[in-house]
Formats: structure tokens, C-alpha cells, sequence
């Protein structure tokens, strides 16, 4: 089939909408668990990844445990390529620190991401 617009492309395929440029989503599911940097750096480390089954039994822990989940599909996939325990690329910190923001504010403590409330009485920055 062809039309007064036609690209070139196979009018026949299965989904004629869809975008050449779009990419499949993974089947299977990716988590990743982060946790607390020791010492004095505070940047987040990978504590566990996994796809498929053990992704799975990553999201059943965090549930069982209370641990708030969000879901960001290519950031989990980007962090998921990372060894274990090492600390997370500095290019994912705007995007982790979103993520972070979003736990502490549903844990009900205090963001400190959000830097309003964080400017004292004369601008200065305070604890």
C-alpha cells in the first residue's frame, strides 16, 4: 500500500503508529537496590541488581520490608550494568536524587534534596 505521503517504510507491519525509532520494552524486570555510602562521601551504592527472577525477588523484599519502590525503567537498566557496591555514576545523580527526594518525603523526614528549606534566616545554608 501506498500513499501521497508514503515514507518507504512496509505499510504492513504490525504496528503501522509506531515510531521507527521506538524500542522494545524488556520482558523481563530490572530492580536495583541502593544504599548509603560509608564514610564521608555521601554518594548512593549499588547494594543489589537483577533482572527477571531476581529482580522480582528484590521488589518482594523491598514490599516485605516497607522500602518505598519507584519505578524509572532506564535509569534501573543503566544503574543495573554497575558492580555491586560501587558508588552510582555521577550523569545518574539528578535523576537518583529525584528518587531519593520522593523516599524521604514519603517516609515523612525531613528532604535534604530540597534546598528551600534549607536557607536560614539570612540565606545562608544550615543543617
Amino acid at each position: 500500500m501506498t500513499d501521497f505521503f508514503d515514507d518507504g517504510s512496509d505499510a504492513d507491519r504490525d504496528h503501522p503508529l509506531k515510531p521507527l525509532n521506538a524500542r522494545e520494552i524488556p520482558k523481563d524486570k530490572t530492580a536495583v537496590a541502593l544504599k548509603d555510602s560509608k564514610g564521608g562521601k555521601k554518594v548512593p551504592r549499588i547494594a543489589a541488581a537483577g533482572r527477571g527472577t531476581l529482580a522480582e525477588k528484590i521488589l518482594q523484599l523491598a514490599y516485605e520490608n516497607g522500602i518505598y519502590v519507584r519505578e524509572d525503567g532506564d535509569l534501573a537498566q543503566l544503574l543495573a550494568k554497575i558492580e555491586l557496591d560501587s558508588p552510582i555514576p555521577s550523569e545518574t545523580f539528578p535523576a537518583v536524587g529525584e528518587i531519593l527526594s520522593y523516599v524521604y518525603r514519603a517516609n515523612g523526614q525531613p528532604d535534604p534534596f530540597d534546598t528551600g528549606q534549607n536557607f536560614g534566616k539570612n540565606g545562608g545554608i544550615t543543617d
